[in-house]
């Protein structure tokens, strides 16, 4: 098997011990890179881990463990993976123990570090991989904790897929004469020559249906589907799942054991489709993807690199696909003019334009509903075990609608039934019996005082009042009419 690129180049350096500033583009065997010569070069056998690596997510942690594991095989290395939304109390054990690696996240490595679980005193390997990514995340302070820690006799390797003035800064401060390698062209028209790009100007409401025409592409194995937001990610999961596609959605609402899951099913198969944010994508590694859909506008060119990274991976064919809002072509013109791409202007495209379906290779007369007879193609999310992990944090299993109702069926459950409300008529702030019962009161009492009516019936003061009309008296120049006739008669 031929090696990549930043193989050949960084494996010999690394081999002597030297410092490293390794650039590559993700996918293209960084991991072996450092860790063939960390393997070596570290003792076996110690209690405390001779090497450490800093990754800025946990999927990325796990993927480089697995990696070293089967490197290491042979040699009996010992590596455990350390990193948040697990229980302590495993990994606490596992360190007691004794291990040789230690990959994780900076944030639960220093608490452990502070909780005196973790001793690094003996760390002689310091690799800190997806280095852009860690400082993106705000993790430059966790990180200078951690180093401080470390013995300054060591060998530091740093891989990166950009290299920002934040990362050279670092450099500069940790690492002693490093050599510089870089394996990829600067731009990503040369730096993805397996990636076929497309980019459409499409519209928000018409995105949906493109999709699902999309995925109905001819040859179109495994897709990531990229969203700028956690609930971005829940409506189109969900909006693939009832067109038929068998789709799951990976962000960081999603409590651990329901991310690995989702990521597990996706690796061997039994999904076709993954929706995920940049966070937690990152780090996965899947040979077999053939198509990245960027279903939102990427917010930086850095970002668009590491997505479209996720396909065309290990020498194999990809296809990118990238759908720009209206709202969003003043913000792509940056990152295409950043990577100096020949898509300033994207062509307008809708779910029925012809040219939609020919540069994708979509069947004529495809609709946005998977057929009856290609579904169920796969087994599907449910096929996969929910892995009991001890999660220390928030364990979400539904996306936020399901919890609504789930929610809104409970409180109907448990509410109690209505009492009848009595309502009572007032009138100048009393209720309008008691003012009836006292007019009526005082009518019988001043009848009686002066007398019984001609039929020896006590008349009704309420009843007597209602019937009673209004009595209009004419006027003429304010007297009554009747006074001023007689007036004028005795004149």
């Amino acid at each position: 098997m031929e090696a990549f690129p930043i193989q050949e180049l960084a494996l010999p350096i690394a081999l002597g011990g030297h410092d490293i500033i390794g650039q590559a583009r993700t996918g293209t065997g960084k991991t072996l890179a450092f860790g063939a010569a960390l393997l070596q070069r570290i003792e076996h056998g110690g209690k405390e881990p001779r090497a450490l690596v800093l990754a800025p997510t946990r999927e990325l942690a796990l993927q480089v463990t697995d990696d070293l594991l089967v490197a290491g095989g042979k040699l009996g290395t010992r590596v455990l993976s350390v990193y948040g939304g697990r229980a302590y109390e495993p990994q606490i054990n596992a360190l007691r123990e004794g291990v040789d690696v230690v990959v994780g996240t900076p944030g639960r490595l220093l608490d452990l570090v502070k909780q005196k679980h973790l001793d690094l005193s003996k760390v002689g390997v310091l690799v800190l991989d997806e280095a852009d990514r860690m400082l993106d995340l705000g993790f430059l302070p966790d990180i200078e904790r951690i180093i401080k820690r470390i013995p300054a006799q060591r060998q530091t390797m740093m891989f990166s897929a950009t290299m920002p003035g934040e990362i050279v800064a670092l450099s500069r401060q940790y690492l002693t004469r490093p050599t510089n390698v870089r394996a990829e062209s600067h731009t990503e028209s040369d730096a993805t020559p397996q990636v076929v790009q497309h980019v459409f100007q499409a519209h928000q409401m018409d995105k949906p249906e493109m999709l699902a025409r999309l995925l109905q592409a001819e040859g179109r194995g495994l897709t990531m589907i990229f969203c700028q937001t956690k609930r971005a990610c829940d409506r189109v999961a969900a909006d693939l799942a009832q067109r038929g596609f068998d789709a799951a959605a990976v962000h960081g609402d999603l409590g651990q054991s329901q991310r690995e899951r989702a990521l597990r099913a996706f690796r061997n198969g039994k999904i076709g489709v993954l929706v995920a944010t940049d966070v937690a994508a990152r780090g996965l590694d899947v040979d077999d993807v053939t198509h990245v859909v960027n279903y939102e506008c990427p917010d930086s060119a850095d970002t668009y690199v590491h997505r479209i990274g996720r396909t065309g991976r290990a020498g194999k064919e990809g296809v990118a696909v990238t759908l720009i809002d209206w709202s969003d072509l003043t913000r792509w013109k940056l990152v295409n003019g950043q990577l100096g791409l020949p898509f300033a202007e994207p062509q307008e495209t809708y779910s029925t334009s012809p040219h939609f379906f020919e540069s994708l290779g979509i069947p004529a007369g495809t609709k946005g509903t998977l057929p009856k007879e290609q579904r169920h193609g796969r087994a599907g999310l449910d096929a996969e075990e929910l892995e009991d992990i001890g999660e220390t944090g928030k364990v979400r299993s539904h996306t936020r609608g399901d919890r609504d109702r789930d929610r809104g069926r409970e409180q109907e459950r448990e509410r109690p039934r209505r009492r009848k409300r009595n309502r009572t008529r007032t009138r100048a702030g009393k209720p309008v019996e008691a003012t009836a019962t006292a007019t009526a009161t005082a009518a019988e009492a001043e009848t009686a005082a002066d007398g019984s009516a001609a039929d020896g019936t006590v008349v009704d003061a309420v009843a007597t009042e209602r019937k009673r009309g209004r009595t209009r008296r004419r006027t003429r120049a304010g007297q009554p009419a009747a006074s001023q006739a007689e007036a004028s008669q005795t004149a």
